[in-house]
């Protein structure tokens, strides 16, 4: 075990593992309707996904990233299992195109409407909401690499713009979550 931490950073092999994990329990191309099975297996991968989080804090005495990326991640992560338990199949986490800068931090289909996903995380509702935060800047640089993704699939697929806003009022408690369907690109 020892051999495989030495290998990967301690993030790598966490998002190496996870991702193998998702798709052992993910259906391919199912973006029907939602059973016990598939809410099973979102619990299956969130205790996963808890556990890898354990071990990386405890195997990585040098690796330690500011609390506002580890709480970053961890509304990703949030986003990422409320989508799938709406129904949604995510096919991308943190995507990058090598033409352009930015990342899109999910993409998923909800039926057939391919949708690109921007997470937003805050610790308090003081200051700037999330859903504000993706400024100008922020979607031009989304819309570039959607532009990119979109090379790949057929001309004629729909698609849209997505916020998720992520707050955790505690450091404990259960995140509130709030999606903003269909949000503009435009700034």
């Amino acid at each position: 075990m020892a051999l495989v931490f030495s290998c990967f950073p301690i993030s790598e092999l966490r998002r190496r593992l996870v991702f193998s994990f998702v798709r052992l329990v993910t259906v391919a191309g199912a973006a029907g309707a939602l059973t016990s099975e598939h809410m099973l297996a979102g619990r299956g991968t969130r205790a996963v996904v808890r556990v890898l989080d354990l071990l990386r804090v405890q195997f990585s005495a040098g690796e330690a990233s500011p609390e506002h990326l580890r709480i970053g991640v961890r509304g990703e992560d949030e986003a990422f299992f409320q989508l799938r338990q709406m129904g949604y199949v995510i096919v991308a986490r943190n995507f990058r195109s090598p033409r352009c800068h930015g990342e899109i931090d999910l993409i998923g289909w909800e039926g057939d409407i391919l949708c690109f996903v921007e997470v937003k995380t805050r610790t308090s509702q003081d200051v700037k909401t999330a859903e504000a935060a993706v400024d100008r800047h922020k979607r031009r640089e989304v819309a570039e690499v959607a532009r990119e993704y979109l090379k790949k699939l057929p001309v004629s697929c729909q698609w849209r713009f997505d916020i998720v806003s992520v707050y955790y009022v505690g450091r404990t408690s259960r995140p509130q979550i709030e999606i903003f369907r269909n949000a503009s690109l435009a700034a």
